[in-house]
C-alpha cells in the first residue's frame, strides 16, 4: 500500500486534552488528528439533548483549538452525507483518504469502545498503538497492585494512596492536614433560603453552538431532556473561568452544604466542572491543586478544601479502577435481584414526590443533578422499589452531562443500588423520608407527609424503606451495618409489620399498574 501520512491520531469525544498521551510524541507537521460526530456514541443509550450537544459543541472547539495549535484535524460531522455512523466506520475511511503508516491512539474509557479498538490492528494494514490515559492519577497497574489480596475495596484507604502520592493536604511531615484525612462529618449541614448563594456562569452559544443545537434538536428530538437554556462552556478557556468562579464564590461553603438540598435551587455551592473535567477540558490534578492553594492562603475552610479533593483523588479515582479491575461484566450484576422497571415519571419528572419531582425536573432541564440528589432521592428510591440495577444504570448514563460508563456504573449499580453485593459499599444507601427531610425543604412542599409510615398521605419513602429491608433479609440480615434496622423491626408489633407492609405492597402495585 503507498503510503501518506505518518500517523493517524483519532481521539474521541472524552479525550478533549492537549496533553493527550497520543499526540504527546506526534509531529504535527506529519501527523492528521481524526475527530468523529457518529450516530453510533449518540444512540448506544438515549443521552439527554444537552448532553450531545454539549459534547458536539466542545469537540468542534477543541478541534478549532486543534487547529490553532498546528495540527492537522480531519473532522467528520453527524451530517455529512457519508458519515458511516460508527467510530470503526470513519477510521476506516479516514485510512483510506490519509494511508497512515500508523495510528496511534489513547485508549477508551469503556469497554465497548476498547473492544471495538482492540480490533483495529485486524481491520487495517497499518501499525496500531493504544496507549495508556495518564491523565489518571492512578494507572491501571497501581489499582490492581493495591486491590490484590484486599478483602474489601474500601475507598478511603485508596483515598489516602493518592493524598500520599500527590502530597495534597499534607503537612511537612507528611501527615494530613487538621490530624484527619477525612472531615465528611462536617460537610453535612442543611442549607437554608436566607444564605447568600453564588450563581454558576452562564456561557451564551456562539455560532458553532448555535450549528451543534440546531443539529440535535432536528436529529434526536426523542431524546430525553431539553435544549432549551443551554449554556455550558464548550471550550477550555471557559471551562477555566467556571472553575475560577467556583473557586472564588463557591468553593469556601461547598464542604459545609455540599449535601444540602433546596427546592427549585438546583446548583447550591456545586462546581459544575465535573463535565470538564471528564470530557477532557479541565485537568483534574491542577483543579485539585488549585483547592489546595485557595485553602494554603486562607480562602478556603479545610473541610471544603479536603472534601472537593476526595470527589475527585478519591472517588473519581477509585470508581474508575473498579470499573476496569471488574471488567465488563461489572454492569450485569444484580446481587439483590432486582427486577422492576424503573417508572415513567423517570423521564418526566411527573410525580406526587415532591423530592422526586425537583431531582428528575432538574435532571431533565440541565442535565445536571448533584451527588446527593442522585444518591439518596432518585438512586435511593430505585432502590427501594427494587429497580432493576440495569435500567437505573442506563438512565443515569442517558440523563447526565458528566457520565460515562467508568463513572456511572460503579457509581449506580455499586454504590447506590448494591447490585455488586457490597464491592463499593458496605451497605445499601437505603433511607426513609427522614434523610431528605433532614437535608433538603422539599418535604415542607409536598403532598405526602414525611412523619406518616401508613394512610393515604404517607411519604412513600418510609413504608418502601421497611419493606426493602424485609424482602432482601435473607441477603441482608447478616450485614452489620444494619443490624439496627432489623432490631428496629423486629421490636415492632405485628400490626405495625402488617400495616408497613400493606402500605409498601400498595405503592408498589400502583407502580406496576403505570
Amino acid at each position: 500500500m503507498k503510503r501518506g501520512i505518518d500517523t493517524l491520531i483519532p481521539l474521541l469525544v472524552d479525550q478533549l486534552s492537549p496533553g493527550l498521551s497520543a499526540l504527546r510524541t506526534a509531529d504535527p507537521a506529519t501527523s492528521v488528528i481524526l475527530m468523529m460526530e457518529v450516530e453510533e456514541e449518540a444512540t448506544y443509550v438515549r443521552h439527554h439533548k444537552k448532553k450531545i450537544a454539549f459534547l458536539f459543541a466542545a469537540m468542534r472547539h477543541h478541534a478549532q483549538a486543534l487547529r490553532d495549535a498546528g495540527w492537522q484535524v480531519d473532522y467528520v460531522r453527524l451530517d455529512d452525507p457519508d458519515n458511516s455512523g460508527s467510530l470503526t466506520g470513519e477510521l476506516a475511511r479516514a485510512v483510506e483518504r490519509h494511508q497512515p503508516a500508523r495510528i496511534i491512539a489513547t485508549e477508551a474509557g469503556e469497554w465497548r469502545v476498547r473492544h471495538a479498538m482492540e480490533h483495529w490492528a485486524d481491520k487495517f494494514d497499518v501499525s496500531v498503538e493504544i496507549r495508556e490515559d495518564d491523565r489518571f492519577i492512578a494507572s491501571h497497574a497501581e489499582f490492581d497492585a493495591w486491590a490484590d489480596g484486599r478483602k474489601q475495596l474500601r475507598m478511603e484507604f485508596f483515598y489516602r494512596e493518592m493524598r500520599r502520592k500527590t502530597g495534597l493536604l499534607l503537612t511537612e511531615r507528611g501527615e494530613p492536614e487538621g490530624g484527619q484525612w477525612n472531615f465528611d462529618k462536617e460537610n453535612r449541614k442543611p442549607a437554608a433560603r436566607d444564605l447568600t448563594m453564588p450563581h454558576p456562569l452562564s456561557f451564551a452559544a456562539d455560532d458553532l453552538t448555535q450549528e451543534v443545537i440546531a443539529l440535535v434538536a432536528d436529529r434526536f428530538a426523542d431524546h430525553p431532556g431539553t435544549l432549551d437554556g443551554f449554556d455550558f462552556a464548550v471550550t477550555a478557556a471557559d471551562a477555566e473561568r467556571q472553575r475560577a468562579h467556583f473557586l472564588r464564590y463557591a468553593l469556601p461553603q461547598f464542604g459545609d452544604y455540599q449535601d444540602a438540598m433546596l427546592t427549585d435551587v438546583p446548583f447550591l455551592w456545586h462546581s459544575l466542572l465535573s463535565p470538564y473535567i471528564n470530557c477532557g477540558l479541565l485537568d483534574p490534578l491542577d483543579l485539585c491543586r488549585r483547592v489546595e492553594a485557595s485553602y494554603r492562603a486562607g480562602h478556603t475552610p479545610l473541610n471544603a478544601a479536603e472534601g472537593f479533593i476526595r470527589q475527585i483523588i478519591g472517588w473519581r479515582e477509585y470508581v474508575r479502577g473498579i470499573y476496569w479491575r471488574e471488567g465488563p461484566d461489572y454492569t450485569s450484576r444484580n446481587f439483590l435481584d432486582a427486577r422492576r422497571p424503573l417508572p415513567a415519571f423517570y423521564w418526566t419528572g411527573q410525580t406526587d414526590m415532591h423530592c422526586m419531582a425537583q431531582a428528575i425536573g432538574q435532571t431533565l432541564q440541565n442535565a445536571y443533578a448533584h451527588h446527593i440528589q442522585r444518591l439518596m432521592v432518585t438512586g435511593n428510591f430505585a432502590l427501594l422499589i427494587g429497580a432493576d440495577p440495569a435500567d437505573v444504570q442506563r438512565w443515569y448514563l442517558e440523563v447526565y452531562a458528566d457520565a460515562y460508563e467508568w463513572v456511572e456504573a460503579p457509581n449506580v449499580l455499586g454504590m447506590s443500588q448494591f447490585g455488586d453485593g457490597g464491592l463499593l459499599g458496605s451497605k445499601p444507601y437505603a433511607s426513609s423520608g427522614a434523610y431528605i427531610d433532614r437535608m433538603s425543604d422539599y418535604c415542607g412542599h409536598c403532598r405526602y407527609d414525611v412523619k406518616a409510615r401508613t394512610g393515604p398521605k404517607a411519604c412513600p419513602f418510609n413504608a418502601l424503606y421497611w419493606d426493602f429491608l424485609v424482602r432482601n433479609r435473607e441477603k441482608l440480615g447478616s450485614n452489620q451495618r444494619l443490624a439496627m434496622p432489623f432490631r428496629n423491626w423486629d421490636r415492632m408489633d405485628a400490626d405495625t409489620q402488617r400495616a408497613l407492609r400493606a402500605q409498601a405492597k400498595a405503592f408498589l402495585a400502583g407502580l406496576d399498574e403505570g
